[in-house]
């Protein structure tokens, strides 16, 4: 058991039931839990540290990790959004921050060259993180997809070796463009990514860009369907077009337990309130 082996059982739980059991959300509803996005900068921790401390209970917190120096650095882990590659915080005393709350966490991670020496710092800590721990990368080309991906193998013989219950968060690189007709995840796009996730024991999230999902509804149910491990994370690029009729067309076809919606204002609460969630 995850107990027994020393690791905090909370990892392996689906993120709503973790919030759920803790009585943090009122029902098994994933567009319940509430996120803060990119907690960089020291400041930017700071204030995320002053939100719990505020009446709006964030459940997760999302951040960028690179090394220090950029790709090829060989600098420590850093808490930076490409294109920058310096922060004045660093992902040891980030985690330490992080500790003394009960926020879940993301890791974002761009490169795989951080990734390793990240969960070593993270193995540190993992005892004070009873509570949902996701870790993120691009592994796969997407829909209009410029960036380079991070090498699926290695990250997932990585992550696991270090945390086999850990969440893994895994996406695909997109672009959206305002002036022309988007098309969404592809057939091919949604079955490569199954057979990459087939062998895993551990949840597995699929982060999904929501002005590109309404259009990928048939092949994103496909890839849900085949496995019960599964669920989505909703997102969006700061300047992408969509409504909240796109929101609530996704909610119609998703279990709302397995949608999580990781997504800017105004949207957001306007979402929200159109679901009378609060």
């Amino acid at each position: 058991s995850c107990a027994a082996a020393g690791r905090p059982c909370a990892w392996s739980q689906e993120a709503v039931d973790h919030f759920l059991r803790a009585q943090r959300i009122r029902a098994r509803d994933a567009a319940a839990i509430r996120w803060f996005h990119a907690a960089n900068s020291k400041a930017r921790a700071g204030e995320a540290h002053l939100f719990f401390k505020s009446t709006g209970d964030v459940h997760m917190i999302e951040a960028d990790v690179l090394l220090r120096g950029g790709k090829g650095g060989n600098g420590e882990p850093i808490m930076a959004h490409p294109p920058e590659t310096d922060s004045d915080n660093t992902l040891q005393e980030w985690l330490k921050e992080i500790v003394s709350t009960n926020k879940g966490i993301k890791l974002d991670f761009k490169s795989l060259e951080a990734v390793q020496p990240s969960l070593q710092l993270l193995e540190h800590v993992k005892q004070h993180l009873r509570r949902p721990v996701w870790i993120n990368a691009d592994i796969l080309p997407g829909p209009n997809g410029k960036n380079s991906v991070v090498d699926a193998e290695g990250f997932l013989d990585t992550v696991t070796s270090f945390f086999p219950d850990v969440t893994l968060s895994l996406g695909w690189t997109t672009g959206w463009h305002p002036d022309k007709l988007n098309k969404g995840y592809d057939w091919m796009m949604v079955k490569e990514m199954a057979q990459i996730c087939s062998a895993l024991p551990q949840r597995v999230t699929f982060p999904v860009r929501a002005a590109l999902v309404r259009q990928s509804i048939s092949e994103l149910c496909w890839l849900m369907q085949q496995s019960d491990r599964y669920s989505l994370t909703v997102w969006t690029g700061k300047e992408d077009v969509y409504s909240v009729e796109d929101l609530l067309y996704i909610r119609e076809n998703f279990d709302k337990s397995r949608v999580y919606y990781d997504i800017l204002e105004p949207q957001n609460s306007e979402f929200k309130k159109a679901i009378g969630v609060e």
